[in-house]
């Protein structure tokens, strides 16, 4: 299957050059008149090595077949995340490597999907947004409601977003897990 490199997403399994590698981040970039660009982080599944790529908005990239199941996320203990598969009840401890920069985004009994090629983790996804407790953030400014100055807040994962002003510790807000922004308050 093909897919346009705009499409690339975190935890996704990409083939380049018959080699499969894991998304470990990316950014979308639009520099001046230049033309798009969408920048990636891969880890060789085969070596584990991490590299840079730089791909065209136009390119074409290969998706292999991928098996999809779903977990929940249990606990952490040290590096191990121990996730359980929701059909069978069965416990997998994941490593960093396969986690990736997910776990700032996952509380106990959250979610996920993890790919299997050849009936080996490689990855998983998280949702694309996750509501989350801020923890702490400065109190907001006397008159700083009429600009848009954002400032930064530490959610009860960790997690540090730029946020609107009127944000206080304790409130429930909505954040997007591919750009780690802010998008709204969650009632």
């Amino acid at each position: 299957m093909m897919i346009k490199a705009t499409d690339v997403r975190r935890g996704m399994v990409i083939t380049m050059e018959g080699v499969n590698y894991v998304v470990v981040d990316f950014a979308h970039h639009t520099p001046g008149n230049l033309r798009a660009m969408v920048q990636t982080k891969l880890r060789n599944m085969n070596s584990g090595s991490l590299i840079d790529k730089r791909l065209r908005s136009v390119d074409q990239i290969e998706v292999p077949y991928v098996e999809t199941k779903e977990y929940e996320y249990l606990y952490s203990a040290g590096d191990e995340h121990v996730f359980m598969d929701t059909e069978t009840y069965d416990q997998l401890h994941f490593s960093p490597e396969i986690i990736g920069t997910s776990m700032q985004y996952l509380l106990p009994n959250s979610r996920v999907l993890v790919k299997y090629i050849n009936d080996k983790p490689v990855s998983i996804e998280i949702p694309d947004s996750v509501d989350l407790t801020v923890s702490d953030t400065p109190p907001a400014l006397a008159g700083a409601t009429a600009t848009n100055q954002y400032k930064e807040a530490t959610m009860e994962t960790g997690l540090k977003v730029q946020v609107p002003p009127f944000i206080k510790p304790g409130e429930r807000i909505r954040i997007d897990t591919r750009t780690s922004e802010y998008i709204e308050r969650v009632k």
